[in-house]
């Protein structure tokens, strides 16, 4: 497969002369098309500064970003803006959905900012719900939804532009046990049988045990890289990550 995301040399420095702080420091890593790669580690490690980068929602001090063959770093403007818009999905903490607009129409959000037919756009954003389990809530606004069926809208409204890469920010920091293996279920099977492409921040193990490739941050700098074996179960992998999340100097008891 080839490369969806390369991360290059990646600084970022905040402050002046008198007092600089490096959340990223010569950062480097590649994401092949369809992983599902998560990125974990302590508070104030960067692992947040990275996705917003990645994100463009934050711009890096030096170093490169490119997506899809375009180098992000680079854009400016519309341009910035239609790529974003276009090619990259978000999932955040706390869904971020309208609450004047339904389910459906929340969901289809994307693609009428895309500028899609509106006859295209019901189409898609139905069979988007459908992949995830959401046809019950549709006409539903946000306050009638459980917490787990507003991320999930939140996550159908993240791929129904079909973009190149998903990014999500700690998607089930807000959810109970329940809904948040419900969540994880729902985006480990479009990784696997949809093919698309994720990058997950947490600070959560469990969470993490569901990704197939895991890099650890420590000071800005990649400490760490797991990955999953091809007949390794989720409960093995759960187990290494705790011993990384041990060597960094985390709370392994921080899980679900």
């Amino acid at each position: 497969m080839g490369l969806i995301l390369s991360v290059s040399h990646l600084e970022k420095v905040y402050g002046g002369r008198g007092s600089r702080t490096k959340a990223l420091s010569d950062l480097s890593f590649q994401v092949e098309q369809g992983g599902f790669t998560g990125i974990m580690g302590a508070s104030g490690s960067g692992k947040t500064t990275l996705l917003n980068c990645i994100a463009t929602i934050d711009r890096p001090t030096s170093g490169s970003i490119t997506v899809e063959g375009t180098e992000i770093t680079r854009m400016k403007g519309k341009a910035l803006s239609r790529f974003r818009r276009e090619r990259l999905g978000f999932i955040f903490q706390d869904c971020d959905l309208l609450d004047t607009l339904t389910g459906l129409e929340n969901i289809a959000l994307a693609l009428t900012i895309q500028g899609a037919r509106p006859g295209e756009v019901e189409r898609r954003a139905r069979e988007t719900a459908a992949l995830l389990g959401l046809e019950g809530v549709l006409d539903k606004y946000p306050y009638q939804m459980s917490g787990g069926e507003q991320q999930r809208v939140a996550a159908a409204r993240a791929i129904v532009g079909r973009p190149a890469l998903v990014l999500a920010d700690e998607p089930t920091g807000a959810l109970d046990s329940r809904a948040a293996g419900q969540l994880l279920r729902q985006l480990s099977w479009l990784n696997r049988e949809q093919g698309t492409t994720i990058l997950m921040v947490t600070h959560d193990a469990f969470t993490a045990s569901w990704c197939r490739r895991i890099l650890f941050i420590q000071d800005g700098a990649l400490f760490r890289e797991l990955r999953r074996e091809d007949r390794e179960d989720r409960r093995t992998f759960f187990a290494r990550i705790l011993g990384v999340v041990g060597a960094l100097g985390g709370d392994a008891a921080d899980v679900l």
